[in-house]
């Protein structure tokens, strides 16, 4: 797969090789075999699934796997996690317009309120929301930006439990520093939700507290309740297609009003900026 044939995202997977764990001593030299083994892997899974083809976040996940196995297996692996072979498959992480990324922010942010309601509030506040801080959490499992023997824990969780780690973890982050969090305006908030103490990030103290957090029938109704939620959508923006049809066999000039589409409950960090802005 990657000799004979060609992949769009060459240049990207090329341009990030070097951002991916740039600290560890295996993909620490340039054009070095842990780069290419790198490279390979990201190829070979781009033309594998021409639908997915490469994500930026997919390094550290192929990065991580190739420090246990060779190129080959961690090849199957990564089609394996993405296509579910064990559990839900995760590839909507790196489909276009990262379709399970917004469940998983929707569904995070709803654990938020509920389990966390003083600062699910000041979060509300603060028009702080999920895809703000923990898109990454989801698309890299934990594997960019936090300790590496955190990082290593935490998937021995997720090969055995699948992606529900991640929201627990998520949620012992913001529980272990929740006193902290609620004193901070918008700027202090987004700074700590990116650099968490190191005695917070310890994995003997952070992963019990993240296990004992019961999650998993919750989880379940909030995926059925966002999928509701879009097939409403759906429906909505097929009614509104018909109208425009409709308009346009009368002659109607309105042909650019139906382009929008509803948010629902999924909020953006564009959207949410803005309206910090105009508050302001």
């Amino acid at each position: 797969l990657v000799h004979d044939e060609t992949s769009a995202s060459e240049l990207d997977i090329i341009r990030d090789i070097s951002r991916t764990f740039p600290s560890h001593v295996f993909f620490q030299q340039s054009h070095g075999p842990g780069q290419r083994s790198l490279y390979n892997v990201l190829k070979a899974y781009s033309v594998f699934d021409r639908d997915v083809g490469y994500v930026q976040g997919m390094g550290f996940i192929a990065g991580l796997l190739l420090l246990y196995m060779s190129e080959e297996d961690a090849f199957w692996m990564l089609v394996a996690l993405l296509k579910g072979a064990v559990h839900a498959p995760i590839e909507g992480l790196y489909l276009s317009g990262l379709p399970l990324v917004q469940q998983y922010l929707f569904q995070f942010d709803h654990l938020v309120k509920e389990h966390l309601p003083k600062l699910g509030e000041h979060f509300s506040q603060e028009t702080v929301n999920p895809s703000m801080y923990a898109s990454q959490w989801f698309i890299t499992v934990f594997s960019y930006a936090f300790p590496f023997d955190l990082a290593l824990r935490i998937w021995d969780v997720f090969l055995y439990e699948g992606i529900k780690v991640v929201f627990r973890v998520g949620l012992a982050l913001l529980k272990s520093c929740q006193d902290d969090l609620v004193k901070l305006p918008f700027e202090g908030l987004m700074h700590a939700l990116r650099n968490f103490p190191k005695e917070v990030t310890d994995p003997d103290t952070l992963l019990p507290l993240a296990y004992s957090i019961k999650i998993s029938r919750r989880l379940e109704e909030l995926s059925s309740k966002y999928e509701n939620l879009h097939r409403k959508r759906g429906l909505s923006t097929l009614s509104r297609g018909k109208h425009k049809e409709q308009l346009e066999m009368h002659g109607s000039s309105l042909r650019k009003q139906a382009d929008g589409q509803e948010n629902g409950e999924v909020i953006q960090y564009e959207e949410a900026t803005h309206h910090r802005k105009r508050r302001l």
